[in-house]
């Protein structure tokens, strides 16, 4: 897409990733069908994951970081009996043993996983050491030691039961790494595993049921494609929100404090900030009755009724 061509809009899109596509290849996909000028993503899925894939665009760019600490929710398949280098579909059969697992010995291993634990990142991830990610290693046979992460599995529940190929759903912190969960699975099992399928159905308080397809973007025009576009703040909305008048966004977005006594407003590491017509000012921080800014934005457009309708149609989606 020629720079001519793109413009500088604003916004996040929920994208449904589809299997065999790279987070990087579905954004510049998006982006071009957007004709937006600067873009970026909130954490990648592997191609062989399916789901949820919130993207951003002009300034919320600023903020995709946010989403990295958010925890997550999947739908997830393995298949047990059989292992691969990789932990998943895409690795070479390692190992096959005979699995005689019953549902209810399933369903109590799954729950041995629930709670907080140690994981050791896999050799096949894109994490670095000595520049170098360590899926390049890993393709030339080398092996480094790997350090475990806290991790914390707040559910995992078995949804369709079958001896071979069962299916679950998971809700995790960030840092998780399913394809291990499923490694680990198949060990205390006795058997081996392996996953097969990867759905992400939730990062943070965005949601799957709200994301749009390449595929039906492709059927829209310009305009309708910008439509689905949530306001660059749909990636704060956990975060406590405070208004300023106009004299005091305008010292705020020049860097300088601004006083808080009149309010009641405890000291808070990160708020949102907004000015008198409802306009993202940018994340502040407040210490000693002080707002100090940390993030600023460029001015935007009033933002109040998308993100309503945002917050609207999670609420829709939560009661039905």
């Amino acid at each position: 897409m020629r720079r001519a061509a793109a413009d500088l809009i604003d916004g996040v899109l929920l994208l449904d990733k589809p299997v065999g596509v790279s987070s990087n290849l579905a954004l510049q996909k998006a982006r071009r069908l957007l004709q937006a000028r600067k873009a970026g993503h909130t954490g990648t899925l592997d191609p062989l994951a399916s789901g949820l894939l919130p993207l951003t665009f002009g300034e919320a760019t600023k903020f995709s970081a946010d989403l990295l600490d958010a925890d997550k929710e999947y739908q997830a398949q393995i298949e047990l009996g059989v292992a691969t280098s990789t932990g998943d579909a895409e690795g070479e059969i390692v190992a096959r043993r005979a699995v005689r697992v019953t549902r209810e010995q399933f369903e109590t291993v799954l729950g041995r996983f629930v709670g907080k634990s140690q994981q050791v990142p896999p050799m096949h991830s894109a994490l670095k050491r000595g520049g170098r990610p360590l899926y390049e290693l890993a393709r030339v046979g080398l092996e480094i030691e790997r350090a475990a992460r806290p991790i914390e599995l707040t559910r995992l529940t078995l949804t369709c039961w079958d001896e071979r190929r069962p299916c679950f759903e998971l809700a995790c912190s960030k840092g998780t790494y399913v394809r291990v969960l499923a490694q680990d699975i198949g060990e205390a099992l006795g058997c081996g595993a392996h996953l097969v399928g990867l759905r992400r159905t939730r990062v943070g308080n965005l949601h799957l049921a709200q994301a749009t397809t390449l595929a039906q973007l492709e059927e829209q025009s310009l305009s309708e494609r910008r439509s689905q576009l949530l306001p660059v703040d749909a990636l704060l909305a956990n975060l406590p929100r405070i208004s300023l008048d106009a004299d005091e966004a305008a010292r705020l977005g020049c860097g300088q404090r601004v006083r808080q006594q009149a309010r009641a407003i405890s000291d808070a590491p990160r708020l949102r900030v907004y000015d008198a017509h409802n306009r993202l000012v940018g994340l502040a921080s407040c210490h000693d009755g002080w707002l100090r800014a940390t993030r600023l934005v460029a001015n935007i457009a009033p933002i109040r009724g998308s993100l309503d309708q945002f917050a609207k149609g999670k609420e829709i989606k939560e009661t039905t």
